[in-house]
């Protein structure tokens, strides 16, 4: 049977409306790194020091918008391209439709009514027929930066499998600890022995750490050791990063492909469906919250208080208090609480300890922190990254509470805190969340095999996608207040909103001018096109 012929046989090659490459074109590979003169399209050449991308925005008819990621033929003329390996390949002889329809996109919004525009579309991840480089020729790296999250060890593990059994890309380089690592600390060669069992593992064997970003260094070394595929793990910040590295090499002229592979425990990295690890953070949130619900229940006027990651959004807090149940009351940074007077916590704490003799309150990290910052008078320190340094939110509340009641002397408590943060982080991905890094990888690696730079990948309803680094970047995702999931959490908690009603009805007004506002930008920037 002739593998070639089964598989091409149902994806046709046909003129891209969205001109991204040329599938004609088979010319013999250049040099790795050699300078490519830019494309003379009028257009100014980047300034990496304070990188503005060019957007590349495609309208179409009913208000299709596809908003396109670089391609290296964008800025490298006359790139030849070669057949995918996968064409060969016996284990996927069998799909009918393996290569991705070149025109093929996905939708940011799945739900519209019958009247509406097509909106924002992404281009749609997956192998192609033609692909940028030749297997030989491929010399990758993978970084890892920011705080740990389960599932990096997979990620790493199924970039460097991928590249070897489905593109035959016989090693990769793992740069260690970091931006930093690029240039002051050593590679670590990664084969599939290498990696093969470290999917088991918690953390990352290639280390981690905040800042360090120095971009004509990292640039510097990927041109030296003959890069020219970078895969980045990490979060907002680290996108960002990636940014910024891809603003250089562009403007070097350099044949490389640089692909992000968002990761925050938080999930509050916009426009992707979830971010990775997510769903194991919950998983194990709930062996904290039983603890709590146990310790709390086994003891009159027990009250037990779970700290869960959330800087600046409360999805573990909140999807952890949905599947446990055991939750009486959930504080997340998206929704301001106040402890006293009428309605606050402190009266809704009395009256659930009077009901039914114990509690269990979940606060995320973010929670309450303008309420500290008056206290602690500390709002400015931030880490290497950048970020805004927490006060423990946890600690403090407990001691509220108990100072609280013990003025009162009306009702004595037994307050339990647990704070699971960091054995949550470093345990191993779930079933769950290893399917989905094994998915983001090889979307990682289709990708860059088929020249497209400067994206990261992750699913948009479902159906993984390349998005441009901007639309990471640009705002974080939070918990949505005035949504139906934070009201399933209210009915679930019989907790109090702590906010006033009013305050609720000006937040949904302001949604629906800022959407209005998003909608109005997006027309005009497409008729500029």
């Amino acid at each position: 049977m002739d593998t070639s012929s089964s598989i091409s046989r149902f994806a046709s090659v046909s003129a891209p409306k969205f001109r991204c490459f040329d599938p004609t074109i088979s010319k013999p590979a250049p040099a790795n790194h050699r300078r490519y003169p830019p494309m003379s399209n009028g257009a100014p050449a980047p300034d990496s020091s304070n990188p503005v991308p060019d957007r590349k925005v495609v309208p179409g008819e009913a208000g299709y918008v596809l908003e396109d990621v670089p391609h290296l033929s964008d800025y490298i003329p006359d790139l030849p391209t070669y057949p995918n390996p996968l064409q060969d390949n016996p284990s996927y002889s069998v799909v009918r439709q393996y290569f991705v329809n070149v025109d093929d996109t996905v939708a940011q919004k799945i739900v519209v009514q019958k009247d509406s525009s097509r909106g924002t579309h992404f281009r749609r991840a997956g192998p192609r027929q033609r692909v940028y480089f030749e297997s030989d020729e491929v010399h990758p790296c993978i970084v890892t930066c920011g705080g740990l999250c389960p599932g990096l060890n997979t990620v790493i593990r199924e970039i460097v499998c991928g590249l070897h059994h489905m593109y035959g890309v016989s090693s990769v380089l793992g740069i260690e600890g970091g931006y930093r690592g690029f240039y002051a600390r050593n590679t670590i060669p990664l084969t599939p022995k290498v990696v093969n069992d470290i999917h088991k593992r918690g953390g990352t064997i290639l280390g981690t750490s905040r800042g360090g970003h120095i971009t004509s260094k990292i640039v510097d070394s990927i041109e030296d050791r003959g890069i020219n595929q970078v895969y980045i793990i990490g979060g907002d910040g680290t996108q960002k990063g990636a940014a910024v590295i891809f603003e250089e090499i562009r403007k070097r002229g350099l044949k490389v492909a640089v692909v992000g592979i968002p990761k925050t425990i938080d999930n509050d990295i916009p426009v992707i469906d979830k971010s990775f690890g997510f769903d194991t953070a919950v998983e194990e949130a709930q062996r904290a919250i039983n603890a709590a619900h146990v310790e709390s229940e086994s003891i009159e006027n027990g009250i037990g208080v779970v700290k869960l990651m959330g800087r600046h959004s409360g999805f573990i807090a909140m999807y952890a208090t949905l599947a446990s149940r055991d939750v009486d009351c959930c504080l997340i940074p998206e929704s301001p609480f106040y402890l006293e007077g009428p309605g606050g916590l402190f009266e809704y704490i009395e009256k659930r300890l009077k009901e039914n003799g114990h509690m269990v309150i979940v606060i995320a990290e973010g929670a309450g922190q303008e309420l500290l910052s008056k206290i602690m008078r500390k709002m400015d320190e931030a880490d290497a990254s950048g970020n805004k340094l927490l006060q423990d939110v946890g600690l403090w509340i407990s001691h509220r509470i108990k100072d609280h009641f013990a003025k009162r002397q009306k009702m004595s408590i037994n307050l339990k805190y647990i704070d699971p943060t960091y054995m949550i982080r470093a345990i191993p991905s779930n079933a769950s969340d290893n399917v989905y890094c094994t998915l983001l990888a090889h979307s990682a690696i289709h990708g860059a095999m088929a020249g497209y730079t400067g994206f990261t990948v992750g699913p948009v309803n479902g159906r993984h996608a390349y998005i441009p680094f901007y639309r990471i970047t640009e705002r974080q995702n939070k918990v949505v207040i005035t949504d139906r999931m934070w009201a399933r959490l209210l009915s679930s908690t019989n907790q109090p909103s702590f906010v006033d009603p009013k305050l609720v009805v000006a937040e949904k007004e302001r949604e629906l001018q800022s959407n209005g506002a998003n909608e109005n930008n997006q027309v005009t920037m497409t008729q500029t096109k």
